[in-house]
């Protein structure tokens, strides 16, 4: 008996955005969470983008359960120079971008396929192209 091939597992990566909005509890972002722990899907963030999400405002206790309902992805040497290659194909540089540029990295390093879940989807489809699926939040 010859077996299908096992689809690849999908990951769900958020952005700064993502998180922020998973932490306050946001209606969407639940529903985005609830569907991907029922498929059995992954939902990661960067390291990187806890430290972008989080203000004076944030609610520790709630980010600290948030996060714990998440894989925490650090940024390694490997994520960080794919993030360096993916600014230069891009032709972009600097701090405005470099966040960006890591979250990109981590997805896709993650299972693929990778959607990333965003408030700046432009920025996102110009660093991945057509190797992660971007969604607008």
């Amino acid at each position: 008996m010859t077996r299908a091939p096992l689809k690849p597992s999908p990951t769900v990566v958020l952005d700064c955005e993502g998180l922020s909005r998973l932490v306050r509890r946001d209606r969407e972002m639940f529903e985005w969470a609830a569907g991907a722990r029922n498929e059995n899907v992954p939902m990661v963030v960067s390291a990187v983008s806890i430290v972008e999400a989080t203000h004076p405002e944030t609610r520790l206790q709630s980010l600290d359960w948030t996060l714990s309902h998440l894989r925490i992805v650090p940024v390694t040497r490997e994520i960080s120079l794919e993030a360096v290659r993916l600014l230069r194909a891009a032709d972009r540089h600097g701090h405005k971008h470099a966040i960006d540029a890591v979250v990109a990295a981590t997805a896709l390093a993650a299972s693929q396929p990778a959607v990333i879940l965003t408030s700046d989807p432009d920025d996102f489809m110009t660093l991945c192209g057509d190797r992660a699926a971007v969604i607008k939040i």
